[in-house]
């Protein structure tokens, strides 16, 4: 090989080796400034989102004051309006020795009778512990199915006359898919161990046995519904034939069927009826990273129950 081949082949080996180098640089300095800017979006979101948190204490927490607790949207595990956290809320405000008094200020359509069952229990122990503490409900938009549910277990409810209140009800829905099955001609095969495991399958035509049941599951969820609000409002209930059927009332028919006891808002029941404006919310607000972190385990218990989910459709019931 002569001088010149070889410089030629030096100088190949030298620019790939460059061109190599240059290459490794620009990726580390790729994945420095993509980690940077994923930092940077992480502040920004969370600052963001605690900037649009809702105010925790408007009042002053070191004097007698009345705690807010807010229930809002549908009452779910997975939700903001969940269990855990109104219960929590409502421990924290029972332990300030400077909470005269606390209201409930719901708005929500309904959701999980398992989760309002919680709240409401937690309600009436706490009540029978601190009888110097009353716990008053006032609803806003709506106050529907598991939200009344968790709004009869306070001692007295007042809303607005438009508001709309009560549907005492449980539903159970789903999607029958047979007809578009035989239509696309798919055949459903579904291999069990039990005579009733496939209670309800979307996919094969309703049995009798299985409306049966489930209807009788129905009555079970709504009778116990009916007896924990006649347990938290008792005689001032009018019962009528139409009262527990599912049916929803304005505000000013709520108040004529002993459903809420007055009008009023949060400011006007603390004001006038607790005597002291000093209100502080107590709300169990989670964090961004919180939130976060909820919702990407949502996803993934969404992931790993997708399939069971598809089978049995949306056969839960809720209040």
């Amino acid at each position: 090989m002569t001088d010149e081949q070889n410089f030629e082949k030096q100088a190949i080996e030298n620019l790939l080796f460059a061109s190599l180098t240059e290459r490794r640089r620009k990726r580390r300095w790729g994945i420095f400034f993509k980690l940077l800017g994923f930092t940077y979006l992480l502040i920004f979101l969370g600052l963001m989102f605690a900037n649009q948190s809702p105010t925790q204490n408007q009042g002053d927490k070191n004097k007698p004051h009345i705690a807010l607790i807010e229930i809002n949207g549908t009452i779910d595990e997975k939700a903001v309006a969940n269990a855990d956290d109104i219960i929590k809320s409502l421990n924290q405000a029972f332990k300030s020795k400077y909470v005269n008094g606390v209201i409930l200020r719901i708005n929500s359509p309904g959701g999980s009778p398992v989760q309002a069952s919680y709240i409401y229990d937690e309600i009436l122990r706490l009540r029978s512990r601190n009888k110097n503490i009353k716990v008053y409900t006032v609803c806003s938009d709506l106050c529907a199915s598991a939200a009344y549910y968790i709004a009869s277990a306070s001692e007295k409810i007042y809303a607005n006359p438009l508001s709309l209140v009560g549907s005492i009800g449980v539903v159970m829905e789903g999607f029958g898919f047979t007809g578009a099955m035989n239509k696309v001609g798919v055949e459903r095969r579904l291999f069990t161990s039990g005579d009733r495991k496939g209670f309800l399958d979307p996919f094969l035509p309703m049995k009798k046995e299985d409306e049966t049941y489930a209807k009788q599951m129905l009555n079970l969820v709504h009778q116990q519904f009916i007896h924990d609000v006649e347990k938290g409002r008792g005689k001032r209930l009018k019962q009528t034939p139409e009262l527990f059927s599912g049916l929803i009332w304005t505000g000013l028919q709520s108040l004529s069927l002993g459903l809420i006891d007055g009008f009023g808002s949060v400011g006007s029941v603390s004001r006038d009826i607790f005597k002291n404006d000093n209100i502080v919310n107590y709300t169990y607000y989670p964090g961004y990273f919180e939130s976060l972190t909820n919702q990407l385990k949502t996803i993934f218990h969404q992931e790993i129950n997708g399939e069971f989910l598809r089978k049995v459709g949306a056969i839960f019931p809720y209040v």
